[in-house]
């Protein structure tokens, strides 16, 4: 139970800021929401579906990934190279595994709360989407990888502006590209195949699944996992090299 003292004081500094990270989750859904369910996507059909019913989904995926990423990347990232806050970790008696696990947890509440925000506010505007156990699982799942994957970039990147860079690379691409807004089969034929391998991809297309009422797809459930477990395993060898 050594990660719980890691979770725990995260969690601390949520409720503290909850407010603000309330707000700050709420803008900009609500603008892709109006943008893309209302503005662009008023009158097209995806699917055999409305716009908005076929986004929602990449809009909860793409805030899933971007909040658990930044919440635990950007702190830590700037808790080693500014503040040297993260010093009092690296040096307690605390194993790598237990501290990537208390960050990687925390992340993924942010992550999950954010998804949350989204589906409240995709009902509000008349989605109707089917939600099951295996739909927040998914949202679950994907929350803690790029919890992961923002480990081993600030654990790995010694400066702010690379930081920024990894995001504007890795980060910006997937948010548009990976299913999100549009199938990426209609994209040419070797960018479809990148994109498929992307974990993005494989979390819009099992959200659009279970929204839709198809069902688990296993083989997206399977590629998620293990990009969870490969990237989990990363950060835990990137903070034992930096200790």
């Amino acid at each position: 139970m050594e990660f719980y003292t890691v979770f725990w004081r995260e969690m601390i500094v949520l409720k503290r800021t909850f407010y603000k990270f309330f707000a700050s989750r709420l803008v900009s859904p609500f603008l892709y929401l109006v943008a893309f369910g209302w503005g662009l996507g008023r009158g097209i059909r995806m699917d055999g579906g409305n716009y908005l019913e076929f986004v929602v989904p990449g809009i909860i995926a793409l805030s899933a990934m971007n909040t658990s990423f930044n919440a635990v990347g950007i702190s830590l990232n700037i808790s080693r190279l500014y503040y040297k806050t993260l010093e009092e970790y690296l040096i307690a008696p605390l194993s790598a595994g237990s501290f990537v696990f208390g960050q990687v947890l925390a992340g993924t509440v942010r992550g999950l709360i954010a998804s949350l925000i989204i589906l409240g506010l995709a009902f509000l505007f008349g989605a109707r989407l089917a939600v099951n156990g295996w739909f927040f699982a998914i949202i679950i799942l994907t929350c803690f990888l790029f919890a992961a994957l923002g480990v081993v970039a600030a654990m790995t990147i010694n400066s702010h502006e690379d930081m920024s860079n990894f995001s504007t690379f890795v980060i910006l691409p997937m948010s548009f590209l990976s299913g999100t807004f549009f199938l990426p089969d209609r994209l040419p034929q070797g960018v479809a195949y990148l994109i498929e391998a992307l974990p993005l991809t494989h979390t819009s297309y099992a959200l659009r699944a279970l929204a839709q009422g198809q069902g688990l797809l296993p083989v997206s459930l399977a590629v998620l996992a293990s990009y969870a477990a490969l990237l989990f395993l990363a950060a835990v060898v990137a903070v034992q090299k930096v200790r």
